[in-house]
């Protein structure tokens, strides 16, 4: 038979203190002498107490909660290393804290406006982590219009004041990643992007074409893509099959540069003597694998760690503005060489 949980006159038999002075001790108010509170607390930690959610929920108003909808189909969150990392930073914020994370993945937008709506009118969530911005996103006016408070990740281009942002700037990273493919005598280079409906996607696209621009190579060829693996080698197959195919590839993530290793292999090329392979993200499997994964570096736990303690602060009253991470850097491991000779671009392995 399972032991019942202890409760706040458990621990204060054990403190030999009255049930008013534990409550002041546990909740950090004043009037409670050092030498109490010290043993309040040891009796707690001895007992095994721990808050409960739900009776500080009911008598608060206060959920305990934060939430994380994503808009996007499974398998994309599956391939994306990005998002494991960035739950591993948030919940280093929120376990300590006595806080949980209510996560939602939706295929559609429709669905996601109506898990928002559902979250606040619940009472689900005290706030949320709004991710994946969108051109015009209409969720600024949502959750504005629910009154569920929010720190997004990256600016939005609606109302940029309405939403506190935690920003990282990765167009210098991806500069020098072209700098670095030029350096190494590439002329023909190709971008694997994510989808247009995507700001980062677009600001990503962007800062490589404004790279490429300025490097005095050839006009770059862009596909864009839904993110997952599988578009990205199916990506890589169209560049490679190409009358001119390029000499390197800068992909907009991990999962997809991976991919196009593979595709590459599979079509008699090495990586990197006849195309280089770089990525975005800087998972841990790009570092393993072979040849290790040359890729521009954001650290994803971070991001969630500072998204989480601004959110949280902002739940609690405190005022939260925009927060600067530190930049992306381009990491240069063994996917990117000297770029093939025209006398073996078009070179298959036997």
């Amino acid at each position: 038979m399972q032991a019942s949980r202890p409760t706040i006159a458990d621990v204060a038999r054990a403190a030999g203190v009255s049930k008013g002075l534990v409550s002041f001790a546990l909740n950090d108010r004043p009037g409670v002498s050092p030498e109490s509170r010290s043993r309040i607390l040891a009796a707690a930690d001895e007992l095994g107490w721990f808050p409960s959610v739900r009776a500080r929920s009911l008598s608060s108003d206060v959920s305990f909660a934060v939430g994380l909808v994503i808009a996007r189909d499974p398998e994309i969150i599956a391939d994306d290393s990005f998002f494991p990392s960035f739950i591993s930073g948030v919940e280093r914020v929120l376990a300590p804290r006595g806080q949980s994370l209510v996560l939602s993945v939706v295929g559609d937008e429709r669905l996601e406006e109506a898990t928002y709506r559902r979250l606040a009118a619940e009472r689900r969530v005290d706030g949320v982590i709004l991710t994946d911005l969108r051109a015009a996103d209409s969720r600024v006016s949502l959750l504005r219009e629910i009154g569920l408070r929010a720190i997004s990740l990256g600016r939005t281009d609606v109302d940029a004041s309405a939403i506190p942002a935690v920003t990282l700037d990765d167009a210098p990273a991806i500069h020098d990643a072209v700098r670095h493919l030029v350096s190494l005598g590439h002329t023909r280079i190709a971008h694997v992007a994510g989808p247009d409906r995507l700001l980062h996607a677009v600001r990503r696209k962007a800062s490589f074409l404004q790279a490429v621009a300025s490097s005095n190579v050839a006009a770059p060829v862009v596909v864009e893509t839904d993110f997952t693996a599988a578009d990205g080698a199916r990506a890589t197959a169209e560049l490679l099959d190409r009358a001119e195919r390029p000499t390197a590839i800068v992909y907009a993530n991990d999962a997809m540069a991976i991919a196009g290793i593979g595709v590459a292999r599979r079509a008699g090329l090495d990586v990197p003597r006849d195309v280089s392979i770089v990525g975005f993200d800087d998972s841990a499997i790009g570092r393993y694998i072979e040849p290790a994964l040359t890729t521009v570096a954001t650290d994803a736990r971070g991001w969630g760690f500072t998204a989480a303690d601004a959110l949280l602060r902002l739940v609690g009253g405190d005022e939260v503005g925009d927060i600067e991470l530190a930049p992306a850097e381009l990491v240069v491991r063994a996917s990117t060489a000297t770029a093939p000779t025209e006398t073996n671009t078009d070179r298959r392995q036997r």
